[in-house]
């Protein structure tokens, strides 16, 4: 074996070894299923994360592998890539040649590729390519969801937008009023993201929170302890009416 094929395999077992650290705990084989079965739940996470970083100055430490919000608030990150503003494309940490980032802190983003190439996920195989905000949005709740994250955040740089997640029980424990939660978080998903089945959608966020669901025919009906939601579909199965009380 030559010396340029040793030293590659040493660096495929290396990141072997990294990845492996990290536990995928949820699975899904394209972009519209993931956001159909996990969508939901992973933007709520964002309103938690808002409820303790919102307004905050930020600022990272690569080599900690940390992020700050203000002048007291740190937790761990892991860094998935960057949307230069310029070209308008995106960039995978793994791909960015120039950037002589430890590995560590690329772990989530170097599962993710592996986890893509395995269901021909192209999102998450391709290093650079043309790209939108929503695709940023999509990419760091695709990450915070695989890797239980407690929510991803977009900082803008000037020249750019660096992609993280991070990990923190202080946004995990954000407390919130449920009812007005998913009445706000729903209609966001659908608004903002095109899901060819709204149905399905609701129907996954509802029950992961543990509501009981009723259905007839194009109408849903979830219930748990005094709230109660009611939900009306169209032959598309896309949303037409929502409403909820408690």
């Amino acid at each position: 074996m030559g010396i340029f094929n040793k030293l590659f395999k040493k660096n495929e077992e290396k990141i072997e070894a990294i990845i492996k650290q990290e536990n995928i705990s949820k699975h899904f084989t394209s972009e519209n299923d993931f956001l159909e079965k996990f969508g939901a739940a992973a933007l709520e996470k964002q309103r938690n994360l808002y409820d303790v970083t919102g307004g905050l100055s930020w600022n990272v430490d690569m080599d900690k592998e940390e992020i700050t919000f203000g002048d007291h608030l740190t937790f761990p990150m892991q860094v998935l890539g960057s949307f230069s503003h310029s070209s308008e494309t995106w960039l995978w940490i793994w791909e960015n040649k120039a950037g002589g980032y430890a590995e560590s802190v690329m772990k989530q983003a170097l599962l993710l590729k592996k986890y893509g190439e395995e269901n021909n996920i192209d999102l998450l195989t391709v290093g650079k390519f043309d790209a939108v905000e929503n695709d940023l949005h999509l990419i760091g709740m695709i990450a915070v969801e695989m890797f239980n994250g407690s929510g991803y955040y977009l900082g803008n740089y000037g020249q750019g937008t660096m992609v993280v997640t991070i990990k923190s029980d202080i946004i995990d424990k954000v407390e919130s009023e449920e009812l007005a939660r998913i009445l706000t978080v729903f209609p966001e998903l659908i608004s903002t993201f095109e899901i060819q089945n709204h149905k399905n959608a609701f129907t996954n966020y509802l029950t992961q929170k543990g509501y009981q669901l009723t259905l007839n025919g194009n109408e849903i009906k979830a219930e748990k302890n005094q709230n109660i939601i009611n939900t009306v579909f169209n032959e598309n199965n896309l949303l037409t009416k929502l409403n909820g009380n408690s």
